[in-house]
């Protein structure tokens, strides 16, 4: 769609109130302290904090790992279906502000069996939310189960046969968790269990790890997106494949800075990414432990490197292009951007 001129002035409003999707958001990482500490309350959960504020202190990350300690620390709250269920409604409320009407949703179900939580009681309470969401908000939302990668393959395997009997409720796996030390083949084989099953693949690569990594996942994972995906700008050739192939990126701005992986938002190769040609799209990742939403890591990143109108087009139509619907809903949804843009310029 070629786009006449927008004002700079007119921006902010149009990055609110565009329609997009949201491809990389950790449902778990959505868990605002206020809410970690009425779900302790309510489970009986004795937190090592005393209070939101002090919680909300310890968000000072140095790298993944260093996060990913408070993240897993703040699971431990969730217990019953209802705290699932009431977690992922509490985002899609916010989500719904930020007009993102698509939503795909990764969970990380191993944090939670190995307390002794059911897979059910995680799947259900996530699946209903996802089901009020799209009667509720008008949201069309779905479920990707991801594997924790410090655990072994074989706790992949267990994980996804306890699953199987809930495979209506997800579209696919994912692979998260520590990057570094951790490569993608390590899952080769589950991955392809996944595929055979007809279930859509997605993996964390080129993070903190190599770009190698995101080749490894593309290559022996088979997978259909590349979560992150930012050290790809560090090897032409891979940037290249990236581009002719169309494999999208779900990259978290306001995460990377966070998490170090950037000094600052002006320093992010999302700019980069998108001059290349490639399928880049903006996402929250962990919003609560990363101070952003859907609309302030736009809002934010858009300011600092200084992208237009044209830029804002090309990232919701790439959400819309990188998500799992079917083509109808894809076509529909792209149709439904065009028409805003028709309208925000005239």
């Amino acid at each position: 769609m070629k786009l006449p001129p927008i004002p700079a002035e007119r921006l902010p409003g149009l990055l609110q109130a565009m329609p997009k999707a949201e491809l990389h958001i950790h449902i778990e990482g959505s868990l605002e302290p206020e809410m970690i500490f009425a779900l302790a309350q309510r489970n009986r959960v004795r937190l090592p904090y005393d209070s939101v504020q002090a919680l909300r202190a310890a968000y000072a990350f140095t790298n993944l790992q260093s996060f990913l300690d408070i993240y897993y620390a703040g699971a431990s709250v969730l217990i019953q279906e209802q705290d699932f269920y009431d977690m992922a409604w509490a985002y899609f409320k916010k989500a719904a502000t930020d007009n993102v009407v698509h939503a795909e949703l990764f969970f990380d179900p191993q944090t939670h069996t190995s307390r002794g939580v059911a897979m059910a009681t995680v799947i259900l309470g996530l699946s209903r939310a996802c089901q009020d969401a799209r009667t509720r908000l008008g949201i069309s939302a779905s479920l990707i189960l991801c594997f924790l990668r410090h655990l072994s393959e074989d706790e992949a395997f267990a994980t996804l046969e306890q699953a199987l009997p809930l495979r209506e409720h997800f579209i696919g796996v994912g692979l998260d968790s520590s990057e570094v030390g951790h490569p993608p083949e390590k899952f080769a084989r589950v991955f392809q269990r996944c595929g055979a099953l007809g279930l859509h693949r997605v993996a964390h690569a080129g993070e903190e790890g190599p770009p190698a990594y995101i080749q490894t996942a593309l290559d022996l994972l088979g997978v259909e997106r590349i979560d992150h995906g930012v050290q790809a700008v560090n090897d032409p050739v891979l940037m290249q494949r990236l581009a002719q192939q169309r494999i999208p990126l779900t990259v978290c701005p306001l995460s990377n800075v966070k998490l170090c992986v950037y000094p600052d938002l002006r320093s992010h190769s999302l700019k980069a990414l998108l001059d290349a040609g490639i399928v880049a799209t903006i996402n929250s990742d962990d919003p609560a432990y990363f101070g952003g939403y859907m609309n302030q890591n736009f809002r934010e990143t858009f300011a600092a490197l200084e992208l237009q109108a044209s830029h804002a087009y090309t990232l919701a139509r790439n959400s819309f292009e990188a998500s799992f619907l079917d083509a109808g809903d894809k076509a529909g949804l792209i149709g439904r951007l065009d028409h805003f843009f028709e309208g925000a310029a005239a």
